[in-house]
């Protein structure tokens, strides 16, 4: 099992996700329910395209999130 990175965000249409370390892979969906079932079948089909060393060197990737605090004028 790996992790992945996800980021969803919201906006008057919808739910729209998108892996950054997947270049390409994003979906949409009405709901937060929705959108998370169709980035992982969007991450599934990502995958399956990748070599066994492609991966390798994907999942050997660290990446960070985090949240930024800042004031606003």
């Amino acid at each position: 099992m790996h992790k992945i990175l996800t980021i969803i965000e919201k906006d008057e249409f919808g739910y729209y996700a998108h892996c950054p370390a997947l270049e390409g892979c994003q979906t949409q969906g009405d709901s937060l329910e929705e959108v998370e079932q169709n980035i992982k079948e969007a991450i599934a089909l990502y995958l399956s395209t990748l070599t066994k060393e492609e991966k390798q060197k994907l999942f050997d990737k660290e990446l960070t999130a985090m949240m930024t605090e800042v004031q606003v004028a």
